[in-house]
Formats: structure tokens, sequence, C-alpha cells
């Protein structure tokens, strides 16, 4: 079945250049087209697209909003697209469950991976500009050591989360670690209960926030 796709952006010709890329590839089609964060919550609720492609900033309710709205009362995965003086947005938005984003002078290719991920359950964090953003912005936020304190996570969950918020995949945290791909992924699922979050992506804001990369264990 292909991936159903909602883009949200105010830029009538950006959303066709996405709606031409999803419609022409086969695995993926357009479920609509939103120019405002307000009309892409609702169509979110009324379509239940896959996966939902949100500018940062739009008028009226921006993208920010549309992730407040859209993740409490349906399944849609949300990407962001951004831009790097938009970093502090979408780190919000991270915070608040998006799955990843993308810089929006991203290839096709990398576009179509990002929603193919993050349909998969997965989180997709443009590299180059995921450390620039958790290290600039995750120090001026309160330290959330306590969302740590209150839980009993083992030496080697902790260390998978490290390895996480490093923007390792799967496979390289268990070539690291010298585990089995299974047990990593079972680590990570006790991580994502025990901390409360829903995926990757929330856990390495999380991480970086609660300074887990700075301490010595």
């Amino acid at each position: 079945m292909a991936i159903s796709v909602l883009l949200a952006d105010d830029d009538a010709r950006f959303r066709g250049i996405y709606r031409k890329l999803f419609d022409r590839t086969e695995g993926f089609r357009t479920a609509g087209e939103a120019a405002d964060g307000a009309e892409a919550a609702r169509m979110c609720v009324a379509l239940k697209p896959d996966v939902a492609l949100l500018d940062v900033q739009m008028p009226g309710a921006d993208g920010l909003e549309a992730v407040r709205r859209i993740l409490p009362v349906t399944g849609t995965r949300v990407i962001m697209l951004t831009t790097f003086h938009l970093d502090e947005y979408v780190h919000e938005a991270l915070t608040l469950g998006a799955s990843g984003f993308l810089l929006k002078n991203a290839s096709p290719q990398e576009v179509l991976q990002a929603v193919r991920a993050v349909h998969d359950g997965h989180a997709m964090l443009a590299p180059e500009v995921t450390a620039r953003l958790l290290h600039t912005f995750a120090p001026r936020r309160p330290q959330r050591r306590h969302h740590f304190a209150g839980t009993v996570l083992s030496e080697r969950e902790i260390q998978v989360i490290r390895y996480v918020a490093r923007g390792y995949s799967n496979q390289q945290i268990a070539d690291e670690l010298f585990l089995s791909l299974e047990t990593v992924r079972t680590y990570l699922r006790r991580s994502f209960a025990k901390l409360d979050v829903r995926d990757r992506t929330q856990l390495a804001v999380l991480a970086y926030e609660a300074g887990l990369l700075h301490e010595q264990r």
C-alpha cells in the first residue's frame, strides 16, 4: 500500500514540486495539501495520512501549532521542513513529538527516504543540523535529569541512548556495542517505556536536555 503524505506549506509552488515527487514515485501518494497549520491539522484529522510534511513558518497557525493539534488525536507522523534560522522552532516540535525534520533544500531522494523511514517508525534527523540544533538550544532549557532519576535505566540502556543521541542507527549501535540488532531494539523499547517517549527523536532530545552526553558513567 502506498504511503500517504499530506503537504503543508504556504508556497503553492513548493507544494506542487513535492506533490509531483510523491505522485510519480511508486509506493507514495499525496493525500492532500494545506496552506497553513490550521488547515493541515483539520486535514490530518479528516484524511488520516501516514505522514505529514509541515513547514515551520506558515501564516496563521504555524507548523508548531499544527504539531500540537495533530499528534494528540491522530496516528500521523510529522516531519518538519525548516531552514537554519528556524532551528529553535524545530527543537520545540521534536520535544512535542514530531518524528524528525529536513532542510527545505533536501534532495528528492532524501525526502523520499525520510518519509519512508518515519512511516516505518524511525526518527529522521538531518545529521548536519541535528548536532547544531541540540547543542545550541538544549543547554538553554531547564535540565530534565528528573526524567532519568525517576527511572531504573540500566548501564547498557544509557549507552544505547547516548549512541541514539549522536545519530547512530540501530545497526551501528549493535556494531559498536557488539550486540545483536534485536537486542538493541529491545533496549530501545524498554527506554521508550521507562522515559515515556514515543520514538528515537524524543529520546535524543531528552538525552541532550538531561546532559546525558556530558556525563561520564
